[in-house]
């Protein structure tokens, strides 16, 4: 197994986190096995307060961003977080064929799942339908399987969440499905921009 890139500096609990999914990557070869068995492992980092307490401190993900906390040099799983303003409104989208699991850290947010009611056949077009929304705070942790379509919606407070992505998602690299729900209409698009951000002591 490759060594992952340590830094001295890096918040302990996180650097913990990433050799536990290490240590899950090498041991199990099915991706949809590694995330389910990952969530646990998010459940237990999100209801940690150092990295409560740390998230304080970390910038607005607002316009379309993603902090960029890691990625794995030979697994290639990535580990995000956003921060959210209050009352943070969210697209409907999927996340292609990558898996994510889903942590919220800090205030609450809710998490919709929709549905596709047309069969595909025509360009562009696209009926989904809302078919559940859990709101959760501090320690909520959801799966989220590839072409799963979703929208996570912010609280009345500031939020965080922490992701776990199977593979990098951004700018240029996975094509991603973004809906209009009323409109009915379906989009290609990259994920968020990347913004490189340590986590560190």
């Amino acid at each position: 197994m490759v060594a992952a890139t340590k830094s001295p500096a890096r918040l302990p609990v996180f650097d913990r986190f990433i050799d536990e999914l290490r240590a899950l990557w090498a041991r199990e070869p099915d991706m949809g096995r590694r995330m389910e068995q990952a969530k646990p492992l998010m459940e237990k980092l999100v209801m940690e307060p150092s990295l409560k307490a740390h998230s304080a401190s970390w910038p607005s993900t607002e316009g379309r961003k993603n902090l960029r906390l890691y990625v794995d040099p030979e697994f290639d799983f990535c580990i995000n977080a956003v921060v959210r303003v209050p009352g943070r409104l969210g697209s409907v989208h999927d996340h292609g064929p990558a898996w994510v699991v889903y942590g919220v850290l800090d205030g609450t947010e809710s998490l919709e799942r929709y549905r596709r009611l047309d069969d595909g056949a025509k360009p562009g077009y696209a009926e989904v339908e809302m078919t559940s929304v859990t709101t959760g705070s501090q320690g909520k942790v959801d799966l989220v399987p590839p072409y799963d379509i979703h929208a996570e919606q912010g609280g009345p407070t500031r939020s965080v969440a922490m992701i776990l992505r199977s593979q990098p998602l951004g700018e240029g690299t996975v094509l991603q499905h973004q809906f209009d729900a009323e409109a009915k209409t379906i989009t290609e698009r990259y994920g968020p921009a990347q913004v490189p951000y340590e986590l560190t002591v």
